[in-house]
C-alpha cells in the first residue's frame, strides 16, 4: 500500500512558504512563478495555513476586495487536517473527498515536512497501477 512518504520521496518536501503579512497580489505572483497551486502561509515562521486560488477566487473576487490591498493571513484556509508520511493514499484520498479540498499539509512531529494535492495522490495511484500491471505482465509471461 502507498504513503504519503511515497509522494513526498517523489517530488520532493520542498514548500514554498510566505509569511501572512504578504498582500495577495503577491502571492499570486508567486504562485505564477511558481507554477504552484497553493502557497504555506506563516506566522513567526510557523505554519498557520494554506492559501489556494480557490482562496483567492472565492474570498478576494466575490467579496470585492483589493488583491493590492488584502493580506494572505485574511483569507487563507486554517483547520486543514493534519496527515502523516506514514498515512496511505487511500486515506489521503477519503479525506480530500470528504473535505472538498485539494490540499494537505504533511507534519512530522509538529514539524510541517511537505504538502501534497489532489493531483500527487492521483499521479500515485497511476504510478502504482502501472507497477501492478507490470508485474502481472512479467508473472503472465514467466
Amino acid at each position: 500500500m502507498k504513503k504519503v512518504s511515497n509522494i513526498l520521496a517523489r517530488k520532493g518536501n520542498n514548500v514554498v512558504a510566505i509569511d501572512g503579512g504578504t498582500t495577495v497580489l503577491d502571492a499570486l505572483k508567486l504562485m505564477s512563478e511558481k507554477n504552484i497551486g497553493s502557497v504555506i502561509i506563516t506566522e513567526d515562521g510557523e505554519y498557520v495555513g494554506l492559501l489556494t486560488e480557490r482562496d483567492y477566487a472565492r474570498k478576494v473576487i466575490l467579496h470585492g476586495k483589493s488583491s493590492l490591498e488584502t493580506q494572505v493571513r485574511e483569507i487563507m484556509t486554517t483547520g486543514l487536517p493534519r496527515i502523516l508520511p506514514d498515512n496511505s493514499i487511500e486515506t489521503c484520498m477519503h479525506i480530500m473527498s470528504e473535505s472538498n479540498i485539494r490540499y494537505l499539509p504533511v507534519f512530522q512531529a509538529d514539524q510541517l515536512c511537505g504538502i501534497i494535492s489532489i493531483s500527487d495522490v492521483v499521479t500515485e495511484t497511476i504510478l502504482s497501477h502501472e507497477e501492478t500491471i507490470e508485474q502481472l505482465k512479467s508473472y503472465i509471461q514467466s
